[in-house]
């Protein structure tokens, strides 16, 4: 059994006992899951190096990781599901659902919110994945102990790629992800040889940019785990730091872990679920929607036993991408470093690459091995505007529209960022990064709600969810095209097209089927189409799903949105922002502001005016089947926040 030993740590009520509607009372079971697993066993043959790693004398490679689990105390009062979450990070963060706010504070509690889960009965467990989290007796973050690559068996030699970006100027960085506050401070990627003559310090002014190497006269390792630079590393500056890592963890066993605890979870007698669990739903959003991505890629949805961990999978805000999951010296929070994460297939279905002449899709190993799950994907319109969601269904041969798998449903949410927005105007993060915009205001959660119960019926009842709605035919454009229909809004300012992110076909060399790269990677000569969903009269997407707010809005609301001269790299996209640009209060103003669209008073009689026609947006969702019933005050409430928002300004 590839979980050898369940070494549970605590159990304790949840929430000192709270009981959540008819359900009741919740407990939290805190653990360490020791995994043995067989590398010749075909069910894990889509994990990168793991033929290479350390044997017992069993043959099995050891392994052990982090586990919380939720669940109803009174189990038969549950759903009898399992949300299998990826943790984003290391953090058990269930914002998304349960309706939070959404916080860069890394901490051990599992914030109830509205208690949406728990009210509908689900088990919720996390299995701790990734090899760079900090380790600490509280367990604010969970994550995984892999087995290591000996030195001797690291054939061919190759450097990893570190991507630095800084918002400020420095003159020293640590050698890890460069995420801003308690979201980064992951375990640094010791260097092997502080003296390594082949290391090198690259700089380039946009992400696509030619990249120029500083002489190593003007750069140094500091320690093991920081590099230095004479003179200072300046703000918008891209760096890319190539060298030798200490250590070599085997980085897919992150997704054996995930697997082999759903099935332990589900299956065996041993687990403190045994009995409970009929389904399996994996979630993972951002960087962990691309680890199911990744996951699938892989083929590994079948356990060693033959049977399914996921019935369904929700890959959220994933895009187009894949991720540093599964090859040599991969770093797992890393983002738009052009990598193994960005490579040919995008689509689920096979396609031919015109530039490569591959042909493959990216669920071909699952259908071939079995146990394919069935999957809901959905985007916001910072996916699309990064250039690479429109990649994962479109034909690249014919430039028109990819065929979608039977188990597939696509949804974007129309006119949001990455993150729920917040009903502030303002034009900073909580990151810290400063836009030319304000910020995205629209909450897209109570789609992302509707979204899980759907899957969950398709899983256990054979329901269909509702249809896919993702830009399509006459409602896809570029992003020229799109900014040129933006254009004559007042106080919009746009992105600058040549410092804009591409994903482009790429060459890793010789070994990249072996997850061996040579990095940087090669760009090929001409990037992927980006596609985008075109916009109305309001400025606001036509494809996709739009929340109440944005079927009757109060302004304009976009994906993108440029990064602030201060921070350095003027014009470049803020990655994952979106803007909001508000209707004029009145006609006076608009008129005096040059603005075409119509302001809020020449739109609504008044405040309960613009809420009625929210309400009856909302029960237009709930007719398709993209809003919960249960949810509509919600969407009034989010819908009101923001129209007030909008008139204080």
């Amino acid at each position: 059994m590839p979980i050898a030993r369940f070494e549970i740590l605590s159990r304790e009520p949840y929430e000192n006992g709270r009981a959540f509607g008819g359900i009741g009372p919740y407990e939290r079971i805190e653990a360490i899951a020791h995994y043995a697993v067989d590398p010749l066993h075909e069910a894990n043959q889509g994990v990168l190096d793991l033929d290479l790693a350390e044997r017992d004398n069993a043959g099995l490679v050891n392994f052990s990781g982090d586990v919380t689990i939720l669940r109803p105390l009174r189990a038969g009062r549950g759903n009898r599901a399992l949300l299998m979450q990826v943790p984003n990070r290391g953090r058990r963060v269930l914002a998304r659902f349960n309706q939070y706010p959404v916080s860069t504070e890394v901490s051990a509690a599992v914030e109830p919110g509205d208690g949406f889960l728990f009210k509908h009965g689900w088990t919720v467990a996390w299995a701790g994945w990734q090899w760079d989290m900090p380790r600490t007796p509280e367990r604010h973050r969970i994550g995984l102990m892999p087995p290591q690559v000996p030195v001797e068996a690291r054939t061919p030699a190759t450097q990893m790629q570190l991507r630095i970006q800084p918002d400020q100027a420095c003159n020293s960085l640590a050698l890890t992800d460069q995420h801003v506050g308690d979201l980064g401070k992951h375990m640094p990627v010791r260097v092997a040889d502080v003296n390594e003559i082949g290391a090198k310090l690259l700089v380039r002014d946009s992400s696509c940019g030619e990249a120029k190497e500083i002489s190593h006269e003007n750069w140094r390792f500091e320690g093991d785990d920081h590099v230095i630079l004479d003179g200072g590393f300046a703000a918008g500056r891209i760096y890319d730091v190539l060298y030798t890592p200490l250590e070599c963890p085997v980085v897919g066993t992150g997704m054996l872990a995930t697997r082999d605890l759903a099935s332990f979870l589900r299956y065996e007698a041993e687990a403190p679920t045994a009995g409970d669990i009929e389904h399996v739903i994996g979630e993972g959003q951002s960087q962990c929607g691309r680890f199911l991505r990744t996951y699938l890629h892989a083929g590994l949805n079948m356990d060693e036993r033959g049977r399914p961990a996921f019935d369904g999978v929700l890959a959220h805000i994933a895009g187009g991408r894949r991720g540093e999951f599964n090859h040599r010296y991969a770093q797992p929070s890393v983002q738009p470093t052009p990598s193994f994460g960005h490579l040919f297939p995008f689509a689920d279905l096979p396609q031919t690459d015109p530039v490569s002449g591959e042909t493959a899709g990216l669920l071909d190993r699952q259908t071939a091995r079995g146990a394919m799950p069935k999957i809901i994907y959905t985007d916001t319109s910072s996916e699309y505007w990064r250039s690479d969601a429109g990649l994962s269904h479109a034909d690249l041969a014919s430039g028109g529209d990819a065929e979608l798998p039977d188990n597939v449903r696509r949804y974007l949410f129309a006119s949001t960022q990455h993150g729920p927005g917040s009903a502030v105007l303002s034009r900073h993060t909580m990151f810290g990064s400063h836009g030319q915009n304000y910020m995205n205001i629209i909450d897209y959660r109570p789609l992302y709600r509707a979204a899980l119960m759907n899957l969950l019926i398709w899983v256990r009842d054979d329901v269909a969810p509702p249809g896919s709605s993702y830009p399509t035919g006459d409602r896809r454009g570029s992003r020229a095209e799109v900014m040129d229909s933006l254009a004559k809004i007042s106080g919009l300012t746009l992105p600058d097209e040549k410092a804009m992110t591409w994903v482009y076909p790429l060459d890793l060399g010789p070994d990249a089927e072996r997850g061996i790269g040579v990095m940087p990677a090669k760009l090929g000569a001409s990037p992927y189409p980006d596609w985008v969903s075109t916009v109305n009269e309001n400025g606001c997407e036509a494809a996709g799903i739009p929340m109440p707010d944005v079927a009757v809005p109060v302004g304009s609301h976009t994906g993108f949105n440029p990064r602030h001269p201060d921070t350095g790299g003027a014009g470049q996209l803020l990655e994952y922002i979106g803007s909001t640009i508000p209707f004029a209060r009145d006609k006076a103003g608009r008129e005096a502001a040059g603005d075409p669209r119509p302001s809020l008073e020449e739109r609504y009689a008044g405040r309960d005016d613009y809420l009625r026609q929210i309400e009856a947006a909302a029960a237009a969702l709930v007719s398709l089947r993209y809003l919960l019933n249960e949810d509509i005050a919600l969407c009034v409430g989010i819908a009101a926040a923001r129209y007030d928002a909008c008139v204080a300004q």
